[in-house]
């Protein structure tokens, strides 16, 4: 990837389009929320597979992202807790907590961060 400068920011070319990159959000995407969005978007997509090979059927989910930052230390990221609100009738919470842990570690970007943001997940449920 090659990412050209531009006013207040950059921008890059890829597949699916151009993304912009600032970090004022009337510009582009703030790094922070590239970041969040690449974790969620990685353990969303595992889990949901390894949900499809086990042919576990949910009628629904949704990814909630909590972030904590550190103003003191150039406002990085402490941790991210992502709440799978997963919709469905009849399913096996420890089921669903067993995959979401495979997940984890199948996860390329969860593993990336790993050891400098805690990260936490949990299920909940609706019917």
């Amino acid at each position: 990837m090659e990412f050209i400068p531009k006013e207040n920011g950059w921008r890059v070319n890829v597949t699916y389009g151009e993304l912009h990159i600032s970090g004022d959000d009337t510009f582009g995407y703030r790094p922070y929320q590239l970041m969040i969005a690449s974790i969620v978007g990685c353990s969303g997509s595992v889990f949901c597979k390894i949900l499809e090979k086990q042919r576990i059927s949910i009628a629904g989910m949704s990814i909630k992202a909590d972030v904590e930052r550190n103003a003191k230390e150039a406002n990085r990221i402490e941790s991210i807790s992502l709440r799978f609100i997963v919709k469905g009738k009849n399913l096996n919470r420890e089921k669903l907590n067993k995959n979401l842990r495979i997940a984890r570690k199948n996860c390329a970007m969860v593993r990336s961060v790993e050891k400098s943001i805690h990260i936490t997940e949990e299920i909940q449920i609706i019917e």
